[in-house]
């Protein structure tokens, strides 16, 4: 199938939902075979049975991206369905309850920070692994606007979606010269179960955030996923360690 991954195996985490399930659809669209992992089993086996039911190669691996060895049974069952792993989209990520710093339980602190940078570093290790012996790949990391910037109320998650963003650069640095890209995406507020449930109770966020926003709304899943499409393609070959904000220049004010 014909697309700007055509030929590829990708690796998605945090398929069950929001951008993770919008980038299972896009990249087998994009002719990519997708393996897809999440906590949730039965989302995981609706989305691979709807993908299928379109003549795409998906398969799902049940995974906690805190857990190495959920993440090693992730990698192995992409080797195993298709003998290799060319893309890594390292999207599963936890938010944070707005709260002031001195408010917050460091239990909320190490839950956040375990899934959101530690994830990312279980699956990089592995991925990178398994690409070295492959010849080379390329990853993405969800890092998000509060990578680039800070909002109050949120330490946990900023601290988190930064260091996603440095992990990147380091990784980018040193795996260059083995064919190996590493970039990472920045989205901004994103339609998802999360974010609608949050709106639902605080509907003057919503507003509060488009506002600041030049585009003027929200970003829809499927946005998100196109230009992590693109940094995983080999479209971008000459990019490695950047940062691209997917936030209707959010981050430009």
């Amino acid at each position: 199938m014909s697309g700007i991954l055509s030929g590829k195996v990708a690796l998605i985490t945090g398929a069950s939902s929001g951008i993770g399930a919008a980038a299972a659809r896009v990249f087998a669209r994009e002719g990519a075979a997708v393996v897809l992992t999440a906590r949730r089993e039965r989302e995981l086996g609706d989305l691979v049975d709807e993908l299928r039911g379109k003549g795409f190669e998906a398969v799902y691996s049940v995974a906690d991206v805190t857990r190495p060895e959920d993440v090693d049974r992730a990698v192995s069952t992409a080797v195993r369905e298709y003998g290799r792993l060319d893309v890594g989209f390292n999207n599963a990520g936890l938010g944070v309850e707005r709260s002031p710093m001195h408010l917050l339980d460091d239990t909320v602190f190490d839950a956040v920070i375990d899934v959101n940078l530690r994830g990312v570093w279980h699956c990089m290790r592995r991925q990178i692994a398994q690409m070295l012996a492959g010849g080379g790949g390329s990853i993405v990391n969800t890092s998000s606007v509060g990578g680039l910037v800070a909002t109050p109320v949120g330490a946990p998650y900023v601290v988190s979606k930064h260091a996603v963003i440095g992990l990147t650069k380091a990784a980018a640095a040193e795996y260059a010269g083995h064919n190996i890209r590493v970039n990472a995406i920045a989205p901004g507020t994103t339609r998802s179960e999360m974010i609608d449930a949050w709106f639902a109770l605080r509907p003057e966020m919503e507003e509060r955030l488009r506002a600041a926003t030049p585009q003027g709304r929200t970003a829809e899943p499927e946005e998100v996923a196109e230009a992590a499409a693109w940094l995983a393609s080999d479209r971008a070959s000459f990019v490695t360690g950047a940062t691209l904000p997917v936030d209707g220049g959010y981050t430009l004010v």
